[in-house]
């Protein structure tokens, strides 16, 4: 059962935003290719070509966001992630040494370097055709489940800019956080919420987080969630 006095969330759900030290490379991606990424401040985000809105939070090593854009060219895609090293992993995929100022970009990318949730209070009512939260941080003990991004306070957010029918990915190989969503999502209504599976579906990238949790023997779950149309 939630516990009904969970603590409200933080001003940010993340911890550390680097781990090891920067190199030249890396440094010059966050300081000129970066920027070329950032979303507007309001919407439109995308040209009048692009006809769906597509929301990735902790996008990890970008496998997952980029593989997104190159088969949904017609879908934009706004990964979010915080730590730098995972935000380069990206870029270094995007341009080449040397490029990193001038260098081609993908028109359905765009990358958010902070808490997803500031994003999502800029988005308007109904613009979201799909949300994923993939292998998120479980956050997993108790005093720390104000941190999850499922979480009840948030829900009626992610429901207000979800268009109706848009669906959810979830996807976590960690018992707690899989117990988590399992009672965050049983206690709510704005979604229709099916049995996870327990094989990623077919149109699902793959991530080095999924491939990693399976190496170690963990099963991970797949939610496919739908935001109710009334």
């Amino acid at each position: 059962m939630i516990d009904r006095a969970l603590k409200p969330q933080p001003d940010r759900l993340y911890g550390r935003v680097r781990g090891h030290a920067l190199r030249p490379r890396q440094l010059r991606l966050l300081e000129q290719t970066l920027p070329r990424l950032l979303p507007a401040d309001a919407p439109p985000f995308f040209a009048p070509a692009i006809t769906e809105l597509w929301l990735e939070v902790g996008f990890g090593g970008g496998e997952h966001a980029l593989a997104q854009i190159a088969g949904n060219p017609c879908a934009g895609l706004i990964a979010c992630e915080v730590f730098e090293n995972g935000i380069c992993s990206l870029l270094s995929r995007l341009v080449a040494t040397d490029e990193e100022a001038t260098g081609a970009l993908p028109e359905n990318l765009r990358v958010w370097d902070d808490d997803a949730r500031i994003l999502l209070r800029r988005l308007p009512d109904a613009s979201l055709d799909r949300l994923f939260l993939l292998f998120p941080d479980p956050w997993p003990k108790a005093r720390h489940a104000k941190r999850r991004f499922v979480h009840p306070d948030l829900l009626p957010e992610l429901a207000r800019v979800l268009k109706p029918g848009a669906v959810w990915r979830i996807a976590s190989d960690d018992p707690t956080y899989q117990q988590w969503v399992a009672q965050v999502l049983a206690a709510q209504q704005f979604f229709e919420v099916p049995p996870p599976a327990r094989m990623r579906p077919e149109d699902w990238p793959p991530t080095r987080y999924e491939a990693k949790a399976l190496k170690a023997g963990r099963t991970p779950l797949y939610w496919n969630v739908r935001r109710r149309r009334a």
